[in-house]
């Protein structure tokens, strides 16, 4: 009995193990994967517009078609912004010539009364013995009259003073002025000629060397015959300064006169031709050509300036030629005023810079000179102080009140 008991036993463990290791095999065999769940389809994100991340856009408002404004007329174009306008430069008005030197006369007394005063003083002394007329005769040299008329001046001022004996101020000032005017000249035709009888325009031509003032006088002139009511054409026949046609081309703008204007380092000839011929073509009454500042020095030059001259004459005679020259040179102004008037026939005089160190006395010594008037004197760097020379009032500067 016990042995059956242990044959059972025994056969309950052999199953029992035989059951474990069936299922410890069927645990080592991989199970198949599950089946893949089914994906969320969602809409392609939209690309990215300029500046965006790339990111999907945000819900925003649209609108419709019906809800845009569209351009007047039913145009899509652009719009093409316009150039900017460039305004005209403002036509300035000068001021009327007609007794200008006298509106100007106390700018050019307080820089040239100093010749009057001290010839009032010396002819004021109880005595005039030999030593005061010597003092007068040095007064008036230094302030560039020059030796010829000095000696003239002084003798006459001599045989009045003797006969007239007793000497009060009214009369001292009153022979000092005549002899003056005398001295200065009454009977020039100062008139700056512009307006020939039997044809238009009038031609001006301007010359003098560098640094005299010449394209500034030129562009001065202008105005003056504008503020006359007359029309203007300007020739910048100074093509070896790169800045002077510029220069000239502004003082023409201001006053609305038209410019003739060649290449830089062109033929100055060609140049004042041609500003005729325009200034023919038009109609205008004036043609003010200016040249260039000649060195007087350089022969070459000055015999082009003669060539500019000629070649002008091919359309008409020149009415003027006009010789600026620096007050302030001096003597030195009489050195080139002789070589100018070799070359060219001048017929008048513009003395510059009037108003600073220039001694009133230049003005007898440069006509004496030549022969010729001074028609024009500068008196300071404005535009309208350009001045008719008139004889009187300029004597009564030099003497005060």
């Amino acid at each position: 009995m016990e042995i059956v008991i242990l044959a059972v036993v025994i056969a309950v463990v052999v199953l029992g193990a035989l059951g474990g290791l069936i299922v410890g095999s069927r645990r080592k065999k991989s199970l198949p994967p599950p089946p893949p769940a089914a994906p969320d389809i969602t809409a392609p994100p939209a690309e990215p517009h300029v500046g965006d991340e790339a990111e999907t856009p945000r819900e925003e408002p649209r609108r419709t078609i019906e809800e845009v404004d569209l351009p007047e007329g039913g145009s899509t174009g652009v719009a093409v912004e316009e150039p900017p306008v460039v305004e005209a430069p403002a036509i300035e008005i000068p001021e009327p010539t007609a007794g200008r030197l006298v509106r100007l006369r106390a700018r050019l007394s307080r820089s040239q009364n100093a010749l009057g005063k001290g010839l009032l003083g010396l002819l004021s002394r109880e005595h005039l013995d030999d030593d005061t007329w010597e003092e007068v005769e040095d007064t008036l040299l230094t302030a560039d009259v020059g030796v010829l008329p000095t000696q003239e001046l002084v003798e006459r001022l001599r045989e009045r003073v003797k006969v007239l004996g007793t000497r009060t101020p009214e009369q001292l000032r009153g022979l000092l002025r005549e002899e003056l005017l005398t001295l200065v000249g009454t009977d020039f035709d100062r008139t700056v000629k512009t307006e020939p009888e039997d044809r238009k325009p009038g031609i001006v031509m301007v010359v003098g060397v560098n640094g005299t003032g010449k394209t500034t006088t030129t562009g001065k002139l202008a105005r003056v015959l504008v503020a006359d009511g007359r029309t203007v054409v300007l020739g910048a026949a100074d093509t070896f300064r790169a800045a002077a046609a510029d220069q000239l081309q502004t003082w023409g703008e201001r006053v609305g006169a038209h410019i003739v204007r060649g290449p830089e380092a062109g033929d100055p000839a060609s140049v004042a031709f041609d500003a005729v011929k325009e200034g023919k073509e038009m109609g205008v009454d004036v043609v003010l050509i200016d040249t260039a500042g000649r060195l007087h020095t350089k022969t070459g030059l000055m015999d082009e300036l003669g060539k500019v001259k000629r070649v002008v004459e091919k359309h008409a005679p020149l009415d003027e030629v006009l010789l600026v020259l620096d007050a302030t040179t001096g003597q030195n102004g009489l050195v080139q005023a002789r070589v100018f008037a070799e070359v060219v026939d001048i017929t008048g005089i513009v003395l510059t810079k009037l108003d600073g160190t220039a001694k009133g006395g230049i003005v007898v010594a440069v006509q004496r000179e030549l022969g010729v008037p001074v028609k024009l004197i500068g008196l300071g760097e404005g535009a309208d102080d350009l001045a008719p020379f008139e004889p009187e009032a300029f004597v009564d500067a030099l003497i005060g009140e």
